[in-house]
């Protein structure tokens, strides 16, 4: 396969990677949050979104750290991407001022 095709699908590998991770522990919060249960939650969620990461970069990798990097690259990209999509709207975003109401 042509070593551009191989890194380019590497990267589209880890972005793809990330955005389950990712997505995986935004939407775990929207629902541990809210849950009698979060510690299962938390914990299942965190083990079987580790343990996909790992297998991906494992099999994507194939032994080759180029590989490697250039699917961490991407999963750092999906994480700024997710970050992006799920971040609150300015007018919902509390300043540190407002966080504080108790006396020092």
């Amino acid at each position: 396969m042509n070593e551009t095709l191989t890194a380019v699908l590497a990267c589209a590998a880890g972005g793809l990677l990330g955005a389950v991770f990712f997505g995986g522990l935004w939407w775990t919060v929207r629902r541990g949050v809210a849950s009698e249960h979060a510690a299962f939650w938390f914990l299942g969620s965190s083990l079987a979104r580790t343990a996909i990461v790992l297998a991906g970069f494992y099999f994507v990798s194939a032994g080759r750290w180029e590989r490697l990097l250039l699917c961490l690259l991407g999963f750092v990209m999906a994480r700024l991407v997710v970050m992006w999509l799920t971040r609150l709207p300015k007018e919902r975003q509390a300043s540190p001022a407002e966080e504080v109401r108790h006396a020092p």
